[in-house]
């Protein structure tokens, strides 16, 4: 594992040999996070904390622990940095409290129906953990791995996992990687890749949760959101697709003009909105994989910072906090209360492996799987 954090800290204990400072693992980033707080031995594996910075101020943080992104360090309109995503202060709670906090999600993100899917033939059945479906790769998802850490330079991390043949009864040998890379323009890159021994289906994605107010004690549901979507994939109120999908034209769900989050969750008198207990949805995105058009943006008229999301992924789930009640205390010490924030999740569609119509999410030996997630940050007057 390999650390750019080495080379100041040897800086540092060099100084010390003349002076009186804080050991290495006092300092902390500028989100506040101390470094003492990740460095500790999880399943085996030395979990760090890694942190990206770039010429304009921006600060992310990420941990090996479901290579996860710990936070994010962005400018407001009056030029003040505000963290704009949830998270913990120290890996004990993300071990502690079970969560998806800026987790990368696989093998396979979303649901499967029942945890059940054919592939040659063969009935695959996967462990259940979602009110008898299987969510976000199942109970032991990547979310719950180490992953191994390489930091390449002060922008961009490599945090890399080998997932054994079996693995929550998926077939193969899966090796996976995902890359983030923080670029001069603000922008939070994002790359997954994997590969496999044997046919075997992946869906990856980063499950963030923003509130772009850079204060998460309060709801988002003011906040504008955009989606480049003109249909989306209905849902019963497991949260399982029903059927193929539908346009979003005259529902709560025709974001296609930027409006407040809350505009849709009071619809209550629309089924797609009852069965999400919010906004929990797949849009199918008009953008074709092209990961220049703009899929979809969310803008916080309090602190002016806007997100652009850019994917090659044929879908978008969006997800509005809808869970979140107050019992997880996050940095900082606040609690995260009720749609104190929004997910937006570049994948394929939920229970694909059961819709072979759709796009595909079957790897193959001697194929790389590839995917690629854009958030990039900016602000408005």
């Amino acid at each position: 594992m390999k650390n750019l954090r080495g080379a100041f800290c040897a800086a540092v204990i060099a100084c010390m040999a003349a002076c009186t400072s804080p050991t290495p693992q006092a300092f902390t980033t500028l989100s506040g996070l101390r470094y003492a707080d990740f460095d500790t031995v999880v399943d085996g594996r030395e979990n760090e904390l890694f942190v990206l910075t770039n010429p304009s101020g921006m600060e992310v943080c990420v941990t090996n622990y479901g290579a996860r992104i710990v936070s994010i360090m962005v400018p407001d309109r009056t030029g003040t940095m505000r963290d704009v995503v949830l998270g913990f202060d120290s890996i004990a709670d993300y071990l502690n409290y079970p969560n998806n906090f800026g987790a990368t999600i696989g093998r396979f993100a979303n649901r499967i129906a029942k945890g059940r899917f054919q592939l040659d033939g063969q009935t695959i059945q996967l462990p259940l953990n979602d009110k008898g479906n299987t969510l976000h790769g199942g109970p032991n998802g990547w979310y719950t791995r180490m992953f191994e850490g390489e930091q390449a330079d002060s922008s961009t991390v490599t945090l890399s996992l080998v997932s054994l043949d079996g693995d929550e009864n998926f077939p193969g040998t899966v090796k996976a990687s995902v890359t983030y890379t923080l670029t001069p323009d603000n922008a939070l890159q994002i790359t997954y890749e994997a590969t496999t021994d044997k046919k075997t289906v992946i869906n990856m994605t980063n499950h963030s949760y923003f509130n772009l107010s850079g204060d998460p004690s309060r709801p988002v549901t003011d906040q504008l959101l955009y989606i480049n979507a003109d249909r989306f994939t209905p849902i019963d109120s497991l949260a399982i697709p029903t059927g193929d999908p539908l346009p979003v034209s005259g529902t709560p769900l025709d974001f296609t003009v930027a409006k407040p989050i809350d505009s849709a969750l009071v619809r209550t008198d629309c089924e797609a909105i009852r069965n999400g207990i919010g906004v929990d949805h797949n849009f199918v995105l008009n953008t074709g994989g092209d990961l220049k058009t703009l899929a979809a943006s969310v803008t916080s008229p309090s602190s002016g910072i806007v997100l652009e999301v850019y994917t090659d992924e044929p879908g978008l789930q969006v997800y509005s906090g809808n869970y979140l009640d107050g019992s997880q205390v996050g940095k900082k010490g606040v609690a995260y209360g009720y749609r104190t924030a929004i997910c937006l999740e570049s994948q394929h569609f939920p229970d694909s492996p059961n819709h072979p119509e759709w796009p595909s999410v079957v790897l193959e030996p001697g194929q790389t799987y590839r995917s690629q997630c854009i958030y990039r940050f900016s602000v408005q007057p």
